[in-house]
């Protein structure tokens, strides 16, 4: 758990902030973890200007699919373009987001689904930017974004050419960006966890392989291979280590990272990235007759499309018109007993022992002015960022602070009209 500043101070001791570019995978309360990190780096000396990195920082997606929010959908966009605005000045070279299509796609949707709703997404995010002041192509060539890839190869290595495309597209014509680097789709890829089953976990290295390949024919920069034991635990050892190898081995000795879109100008791969473009353009014109993806969130469009697609699978699973294999075909009759990852609990009694110290030698008088000026700040409309760091110099907790947050901005209840 990271809580506090000091407990990011503990995280990246011994390690140069300069030299090391690091990814955060936290949405709702992403505006804190990286004023702790922001603040870290300037206790530390570091030049900011100089630091990099990623948070992922995508809301939308939360009410979308994860549903890990918090806040009401407009004060949690709000949030975020508060960081794309302080990045884009204060610390140039950080990925003030992630735009991810991942979780869409293991809550249950389809690859054209994951490549419209995630694109709807980063659409609004530049958006919203933009009629905050902020000049295009300052904060875009900074947008990153993070797809699911799953089992059918030339849908999933589709899907990556379909959304370079679009994205280029509406990136020139609708937002008029004029730096390439504003057109360039910059994403990473995961292999999908829920296409990987409990049983015969060791055939998922197989389905791992193939998705990393489609991935990597598919044009993505970056890419994280699933552990096959993904369904009952965190990865060992062994089992992270033959995830890694598998990338090596598509990087080193396969050769298909040597060529940009070797699959480009093949008549079925030029005609299924198309199609699937076009039927993303479809899905954007519903989203823009509910007036945004905001208000499609509000009255459930994307829970119903994605629930329903999700069930379909599920159908098809089961009465076996989808073949899974090791799942409903090819069973064995008595699964084999695998080593598994097992956590101490003690974890989490030495986290909380920590905090308690943390309060008690802390300044209470910085420490509630901080959290006064943060709600102020929010109240305003001003950029919360500058509270935020002051906040984690003062060592408040990140439940402290998503506290104050949570008075001025609500809690959000999901309300889905089916």
């Amino acid at each position: 758990a990271v809580s506090s500043l000091e407990d990011m101070e503990t995280l990246f001791n011994g390690i140069n902030l300069e030299q090391v570019t690091t990814s955060m995978t936290i949405n709702s309360p992403a505006p804190v973890l990286w004023a702790f990190y922001l603040a870290m780096a300037q206790r530390l000396g570091y030049d900011w200007r100089k630091i990099s990195g990623t948070i992922q920082n995508d809301i939308l997606k939360e009410y979308i699919a994860q549903k890990e929010y918090i806040f009401p959908p407009r004060p949690s966009l709000r949030l975020v373009i508060d960081t794309f605005e302080y990045g884009t000045t204060a610390v140039p070279r950080w990925n003030t987001i992630s735009i991810s299509g991942y979780h869409i796609r293991e809550a249950g949707s389809t690859a054209v689904q994951e490549l419209a709703f995630t694109l709807a997404n980063g659409f609004t995010y530049v958006q919203a930017a933009v009629e905050r002041g902020l000049d295009v192509d300052q904060f875009a060539p900074r947008l990153s974004f993070f797809f699911n890839v799953h089992n059918d190869f030339f849908e999933e290595l589709c899907k990556f050419r379909a959304a370079r495309r679009i994205w280029a597209q509406e990136m020139r014509q609708r937002f008029g960006a004029k730096d390439p680097r504003s057109w360039t789709l910059r994403t990473h890829a995961q292999t999908s966890g829920v296409s990987l089953p409990a049983q015969q976990p060791e055939v998922n290295i197989a389905r791992v392989a193939i998705q990393a390949l489609a991935a990597v024919l598919g044009g993505t920069q970056s890419l994280h291979t699933n552990a096959f034991d993904e369904a009952l635990a965190l990865p060992t050892e062994d089992a992270a280590r033959i995830a890694l190898r598998t990338q090596q081995v598509i990087a080193h000795e396969t050769g298909v990272a040597n060529l940009a879109d070797p699959l480009g100008g093949s008549y079925y791969v030029e005609w299924l990235t198309k199609k699937m473009e076009g039927e993303a353009y479809r899905y954007f014109q519903r989203i823009d007759a509910l007036g945004g993806v905001i208000p499609a969130i509000d009255v459930g469009f994307f829970a119903q499309e994605i629930g329903t697609s999700s069930y379909r699978y599920q159908q098809e699973t089961d009465s076996g018109q989808r073949t899974i294999v090791g799942v409903n075909a090819f069973q064995l009759p008595e699964e084999p007993a695998l080593p598994l990852l097992r956590i101490d609990v003690s974890a989490e009694r030495s986290q909380v022992q920590r905090l308690t110290e943390l309060r008690q030698r802390r300044d209470p008088g910085r420490w509630q002015q901080a959290l006064v000026q943060l709600g102020h700040a929010a109240r305003a409309s001003e950029n919360t960022m500058p509270a935020l760091i002051e906040c984690a110099h003062a060592q408040c907790t990140l439940g402290e602070i998503m506290a104050v947050l949570k008075v001025e901005f609500g809690e959000y209840r999901e309300a889905v009209a089916f």
